[in-house]
């Protein structure tokens, strides 16, 4: 098992909700980003989260006890 935060799935996925958020908040990345980007989110996020979770090796622990 590894720790949360070395998971390639989590990074990717939390990087993707954090610009989301950004954007939202802010509407600072609309000006600079062509129209289908985000079309081109929905559809690339599955297909990436599908690729990580194919090459994944390890589980994930959200907190490691002491035995």
């Amino acid at each position: 098992m590894k720790p949360w935060y070395k998971s390639r799935t989590l990074i990717v996925n939390a990087a993707v909700a954090a610009l989301a958020a950004f954007e939202l908040v802010s509407g600072l990345l609309q000006p600079f980003l062509p129209v289908n980007v985000f079309t081109a989110v929905a559809v690339g996020l599955p297909v990436i989260n599908a690729i990580l979770r194919v090459i994944t090796t390890q589980g994930v622990v959200f907190s490691q006890k002491d035995d």
